[in-house]
């Protein structure tokens, strides 16, 4: 097995410290690609200082109504940019945790007459002495009442047919403070409902409303250009093709909370560079490229920003070899760019690898890729010399390859359900081999 080949196995799998076998990672010197592991390592120290910077930024202050509306949408993971505090108390008044009857708990073993019943949204009057007054959830509790027992331990057991009675007998075990939410119990008024950096969840959402809260100042989402090259993009007639990567990659920034703009151009240094400084503009905080850094005529992405900085990087991983990264002057100002191969399944698989995990940690997204370690379910090849990412589905406990490996089988990822991992230095899976797969949906 090749150096290169080595590393790139032990740097992807590389045991935490406490385990045995960490620091024994060799040095990758002498290999003419770069590992898996150093990329990932290298791309995360280029965004680290944008995704700092956004929590340094200005927020964004949103209605609490909208935020609810992204987040049934499917465009939610916001963090709080401020802490927030309670208003008001949680709950706001004392109020029934059932149908039942308001009364005083010294009334226990007495038999009290009933009286007007208290709805919910109503404040009621005072509980007159020997009186029981019948109280829906939620409703506030009277003053002169302590405690609530419930419409069940009446003969009816249930409203509207207890409304009909005009005497009820108190349990005799009745204590103070019984089926009652207490003023604060929840949060008291001036209490943190949540600090800076918490993700805006639906229950944070609740608790926001709850206490009255109209808005909030939330960190401003990631910017990200996507730009797909190539002509044939752009072109007419039997020579177009759709911009798969364009839509895709924008949908899959979408799921860990980054807003997208896309543009395609074609292979043209000067058209190239003319539209990628009008769409950073002073929008953009990352470029993501896809296409023009292999080896071919026309690597438009390679021709016009390796000279100004982009750092070509070849890894051991198929697909999504090719690789670049670097920051660049675009728009008159430093932005960090990293580029994929044009091939949709490679800057998809790229994307999976590289990005997404950096930007679902930043954005407070939860860890939805589990992975599982699970046996193959038929034999098939893989080059030794590289780490590959097969798409694949899981069938009665096993992994079954979907597709082959080439890097234009777009329709098969999208009916894939996990990404499979084939370690460097397998050349041949058997049935029955060990896979690290990653649950994509």
């Amino acid at each position: 097995m090749v150096l290169g080949a080595y590393c790139a196995l032990v740097t992807l799998l590389k045991p935490p410290p406490d385990e045995p076998g960490a620091g024994t990672l060799l040095t990758c010197s002498e290999a003419h690609v770069r590992t898996i592991g150093q990329h990932r390592d290298e791309i995360a120290a280029l965004v680290a200082p944008v995704l700092s910077g956004r929590r340094r930024a200005d927020p964004e202050t949103r209605d609490i109504d909208d935020l609810a509306t992204d987040a049934g949408a499917g465009r939610g993971h916001r963090l709080l940019a401020r802490a927030v505090v309670a208003p008001v108390p949680l709950p706001p008044f004392d109020n029934s945790q059932m149908d039942g009857f308001a009364v005083r708990a010294a009334d226990a073993g007495s038999a009290l007459r009933v009286v007007e019943p208290i709805p919910a949204g109503v404040v009621p009057p005072a509980l007159e002495v020997g009186t029981a007054a019948p109280i829906m959830t939620g409703a506030r509790i009277p003053d002169g009442a302590d405690a609530v027992f419930p419409v069940e331990a009446t003969p009816p057991g249930s409203f509207p047919a207890a409304l009909a009675l005009s005497s009820v007998d108190v349990p005799a075990d009745l204590t103070p403070g019984t089926f009652v939410r207490a003023t604060g119990s929840d949060l008291a008024a001036g209490g943190a409902l949540a600090p800076a950096g918490a993700p805006v969840t639906p229950a944070l959402l609740g608790a926001l409303a709850a206490a009255g809260v109209t808005s909030v100042d939330v960190v401003r989402r990631l910017r990200v250009l996507v730009v797909s090259t190539g002509s044939e993009l752009r072109g007419a007639g039997a020579a177009t093709v759709g911009d798969a990567n364009g839509i895709a990659l924008r949908a899959a920034l979408a799921e860990v909370g980054v807003e997208s703009r896309s543009i395609r151009v074609p292979d043209d240094v000067h058209a190239f560079t003319g539209a990628l400084d009008d769409g950073v503009g002073d929008w953009a905080d990352l470029v993501l490229t896809t296409g023009g850094i292999s080896a071919g005529a026309y690597e438009v992405v390679r021709q016009a920003l390796e000279p100004r900085g982009l750092v070509v990087a070849p890894v051991a991983m198929q697909p999504g070899g090719p690789q670049a990264f670097g920051t660049v002057t675009l728009a008159g100002r430093p932005v960090p760019v990293v580029s994929f191969p044009g091939n949709p399944v490679s800057a998809l698989v790229s994307f999976e690898v590289f990005l997404r995990p950096l930007l679902a940690a930043d954005a407070g997204v939860p860890d939805d890729r589990p992975v599982a370690v699970l046996p193959a379910a038929a034999a098939d090849g893989s080059p030794a010399g590289k780490h590959q990412v097969r798409r694949g589905r899981v069938e009665a406990g096993a992994v079954h390859f979907v597709g082959g490996s080439s890097s234009h089988l777009l329709a098969h990822y999208a009916a894939a359900t996990h990404l499979v991992h084939v370690p460097v230095g397998t050349a041949d899976v058997e049935p029955g081999d060990p896979l690290t797969v990653w649950s994509i949906r």
